[in-house]
């Protein structure tokens, strides 16, 4: 206490609340954006608690598989345009209507080789499984119904927006959890029926997002800004495919090896370590605009190894709990999952390994380093397809593959930091 009796506050707790209050903006944006994650938890979790219990294991296996080659494939839509449109978003949001003009064109000139490599894809993994059509259907649906949505959440989150964009990304995951639990009372319980289900979410969602969450500009057409940006949006889209295709080839290849029912059993192991990284992208989301304004920001090692230790925790106590509450209670999620409950404590470090590789992905795409992004990627997907080759065709029992998963991401993990490190030493790119 002072002589006249009020509180004297010490510095350091000064400095602290001197720190928060600098930081206040920053916090609430943050909070903003991870409520969205949260509702988006929820909602995915009854989305696959409904779809994983009422499909077959193997119709699960499937499906699954199938909207993975969806969600890679989705990444050649616009030849990676997307890039561009979200860097304008984030520091001239004059020029959207501009930039959505492109993105429309090159939309339009990239579906035949999206058709084409849909075709390549079917033929590589699905031909003996599952029909053409199916298979075609859920492309649609993730390649040019679902990634319009995702267009105009990136827009909207460049923008600042952070609360539309979480009421967008809550309400898309709604609607199919809506057509999940819809699902459960129809008559037929095959992925013909679902595929309509999951056609009429996503579309509607698609309706939602453009009538009344895009941004309200004069579209205009200027191809000389196109093409001059166009070699940068295409080492996007190569290294979003092959992102994709690192981070999804395990699932291809366990049903190539094992059939549709080994890969649903791997597919539910898989969906719950996915469920524990949606809180994890927003922050690095957030990240990611924050250096596209200040690329030096990572320079000291210090942060780096913060933020690399603290997504490690998160990643692998949020999985490690999942664990232990399907340990007691192994039915808690479903019957069908209830086979894949004593896997999930196996692929512990998975989670945390796979954040931080995309993580690392992501610091490069905010420094323009595009092109160095896609060849650290194309090196990944080869050195993880090798690994993975090698653990499923010498690895016969279900726990052994999955236990395995943790040498395979922390091999890539290394290779990542080690890639992605040296580069950020070369300078930064600007927009």
């Amino acid at each position: 206490m002072s002589e006249t009796g009020e509180t004297t506050q010490s510095p350091k707790m000064g400095r602290i609340r001197d720190f928060l209050a600098s930081r206040r903006s920053v916090l609430r944006d943050y909070f903003t954006a991870i409520s969205g994650s949260a509702g988006r938890l929820v909602f995915s979790l009854v989305y696959f608690i409904a779809l994983a219990n009422t499909l077959s294991i193997a119709d699960f296996g499937l499906f699954a598989t199938a909207s993975a080659a969806g969600v890679m494939l989705s990444r050649i839509l616009s030849f990676g345009f997307i890039s561009a449109l979200y860097r304008v978003a984030t520091v001239r949001p004059n020029l959207i209507g501009v930039f959505t003009g492109g993105f429309l064109l090159l939309g339009l000139l990239s579906l035949p080789v999206l058709a084409l490599a849909g075709w390549l894809v079917f033929a590589l993994f699905f031909a003996g499984d599952l029909g053409i059509w199916i298979f075609a259907t859920v492309v649609f649906a993730e390649a040019l119904l679902w990634r319009p949505v995702e267009v105009v959440v990136i827009v909207n989150n460049g923008m600042g927006k952070f609360g539309r964009a979480a009421i967008l990304v809550i309400m898309g995951t709604v609607l199919r959890a809506a057509a999940a639990l819809a699902f459960i009372f129809w008559p037929k319980h095959d992925l013909a029926a679902w595929s309509s289900f999951y056609i009429a979410a996503n579309g509607l969602s698609f309706a939602i997002a453009f009538g009344f969450f895009y941004p309200r500009q004069r579209l205009r057409f200027r191809p000389e800004l196109y093409w001059r940006r166009l070699a940068d949006s295409i080492y996007v889209a190569g290294a979003e495919v092959l992102f994709y295709l690192q981070m999804e080839f395990d699932k291809l290849l366990v049903l190539s090896i094992g059939g549709p029912h080994l890969a649903g059993i791997y597919a539910i192991v898989m969906r719950l370590v996915d469920l524990t990284a949606i809180p994890i992208r927003t922050f690095t989301m957030m990240l990611v605009q924050k250096m596209m304004r200040t690329p030096e920001m990572l320079a000291r090692f210090g942060i780096r190894a913060g933020i690399e230790s603290g997504v490690f925790a998160i990643s692998t106590l949020a999985l490690g709990a999942l664990a232990v509450l399907l340990y007691f209670f192994p039915r808690a999620l479903g019957g069908n999952v209830s086979e894949a409950a004593p896997l999930v404590g196996l692929a512990l470090l998975v989670p945390a390994f796979r954040n931080l590789v995309e993580y690392h992905a992501e610091l490069l795409f905010a420094r323009g380093q595009t092109l160095i992004r896609a060849f650290n990627l194309a090196l990944l997907a080869g050195f993880k397809g090798m690994l993975l080759w090698w653990a499923l065709t010498r690895l016969t029992d279900t726990a052994g593959m999955v236990l395995s998963l943790n040498l395979v991401f922390a091999a890539l993990y290394l290779a990542s930091a080690m890639l992605t490190y040296t580069m950020l030493r070369w300078p930064a790119k600007t927009f």
